[in-house]
């Protein structure tokens, strides 16, 4: 990639795939955006670009990028594959690219203590991903068909989406009256057996009919 390729690249502005970052001054918390990245859609960092898109470069660019390629070898779990190119912008700065394939097996996290932490992209955000998120991601791609039964419960999410092309999780429980653990796994499994459609927000999920 060439700087005149990354300065378009950058005049795009963040979104789904593309995330800014000028320095790694905080490894521990650029790790969550690589992460979303990867559990997403994948995508690119760029190191040494302002917030506006601004390609300004950073002093020392090779020591930025062994800080931050060690942070990913050092939380992020399971490990992520990725490549870095650099780009020279004058004797002193340079900017990296690093670029972040789309998980095809299994979904990444970090432990924060003793608890599990994934992330995804909404938009041009980072986030935590909610528990029916995780359980999606940990089981989308080792799943085998998925049966189940159409009772009541099912039923009754059907006629709600009929009526308002649109449910939470909290919706979910209040008006069928189920507990949350048998709401969520409801929904999962419906996901996951591309029923439903889960659409991640920073607040709360929603769910719709799949197209």
């Amino acid at each position: 990639m060439t700087l005149q390729e990354v300065k378009r690249l950058a005049a795009q502005g963040e979104g789904l795939r593309l995330e800014f970052k000028k320095k790694v001054a905080f490894p521990e918390k650029i790790v969550r955006e690589l992460i979303a990245l990867a559990n997403t859609e994948g995508g690119k960092l760029l190191l040494g670009v302002d917030d506006d898109g601004t390609v300004s470069g950073q002093r020392f660019i090779e020591e930025e990028v062994f800080v931050l390629k060690r942070a990913i070898q050092d939380y992020i779990l399971p490990s992520i594959e990725y490549e870095v190119d650099m780009i020279k912008i004058n004797e002193k700065k340079g900017v990296a690219i690093f670029d972040i394939p789309k998980s095809n097996g299994t979904a990444h996290y970090l432990m924060d203590g003793n608890r599990k932490k994934a992330y995804i992209r909404v938009e041009d955000r980072s986030v935590q991903a909610s528990r029916e998120v995780w359980e999606i991601l940990k089981r989308r791609h080792h799943q085998r068909d998925i049966v189940f039964t159409y009772g009541p419960k099912e039923e009754k999410l059907m006629r709600i989406l009929g009526e308002n092309g649109k449910i939470t999780l909290r919706e979910y429980i209040r008006e069928a009256k189920l507990p949350k653990f048998l709401a969520s796994k409801t929904l999962v499994r419906l996901v996951l057996a591309n029923v439903l459609e889960i659409h991640p927000e920073e607040s709360e999920d929603y769910f719709t009919l799949k197209e």
